[in-house]
């Protein structure tokens, strides 16, 4: 594994605050995509008393080679889980909760109905605005019919990488069909859309620009991109660490492209400064 640079390497923050967050995780069952995916962004946000939620499990059923959650049987969902979540929602006073989730090809709707009912438990007892950032459903739309009836305050579906490398980085997933999720929650309902990819796989500038352009045309809110950063030997090399300064090409991509909303910096994840992207995306 290569070295990190510098600039994408964090201090490890323990304050009261994040014993706080994770002592409400344990106390209600609870998951984190922070811990999960090992996301570098962890400290900041504990001590922020926030955290991404992630439901149904900690195992996934797709074998994505860039991700570290583990892939095995998951167990029958937890139908307590979305009162939990909302409880948790609740004790920690957030305004602004992230529900993601393992992949379940093993349930017929992928999922769709518990994602709706950690919503609707969440706005029983929180004003909290929310946002998912889901599976592709393999593209069922009545999945994402429940999930537009749930209607959040923003969906995410993440296209993660180029199309040429889609198939190595998502062997389970296709890469139409990320985009076409996307365009047909936009196309049926008012929910702020948005989508996030991964640098450093391998991609070239050009392919960059055309997933942009296929996200835009799919008719994306938000977008955010970030550094891949390899979890173990087992997972995808990392091909390439991008600069600052390409950072700041990528920027002027997204804006030529037509983006008025993104997160694009070495560290950001799918889920950084949510809140804030979703105020300036309602202006």
């Amino acid at each position: 594994m290569q070295r990190l640079p510098e600039y994408l390497k964090r201090p490890i923050i323990d304050t009261e605050k994040t014993k706080i967050v994770r002592r409400i995780l344990k106390t209600k069952c609870l998951n984190t995509v922070c811990d999960g995916a090992r996301c570098p962004n962890k400290s900041e946000c504990y001590a922020k008393n926030t955290a991404t939620f992630l439901i149904m499990g900690n195992v996934c059923t797709r074998n994505c080679r860039y991700c570290n959650i583990s892939v095995a049987k998951p167990k029958p969902l937890d139908l307590e889980e979305p009162k939990h979540l909302a409880e948790a929602v609740k004790e920690l006073g957030l305004e602004f909760a992230v529900i993601t989730s393992v992949t379940r090809d093993d349930l017929p709707d992928g999922g769709a109905e518990h994602f709706k009912n950690c919503i609707q438990e969440i706005r029983k007892i929180s004003s909290a605005k929310i946002e998912i950032l889901t599976p592709d459903f393999k593209g069922k739309k009545e999945s994402l019919d429940l999930i537009i009836q749930s209607n959040p305050e923003v969906f995410n579906h993440n296209i993660e990488t180029v199309k040429s490398l889609f198939k190595t980085a998502r062997p389970q997933g296709d890469y139409q069909c990320s985009v076409d999720v996307l365009k047909y929650i936009k196309e049926n309902s008012s929910i702020i859309t948005k989508s996030g990819m991964m640098v450093g796989l391998g991609e070239n500038k050009d392919e960059i620009e055309e997933t942009l352009s296929d996200l835009k045309d799919a008719g994306v809110d938000i977008l955010t991109i970030g550094q891949y950063i390899q979890p173990s030997k087992e997972h995808l090399k990392v091909e390439k660490y991008y600069t600052l300064k390409e950072y700041e090409n990528l920027k002027d991509l997204a804006q030529k492209i037509g983006f008025k909303n993104y997160q694009i910096a070495p560290l950001v994840r799918s889920s950084y400064q949510a809140k804030q992207s979703w105020l300036q995306a309602l202006k």
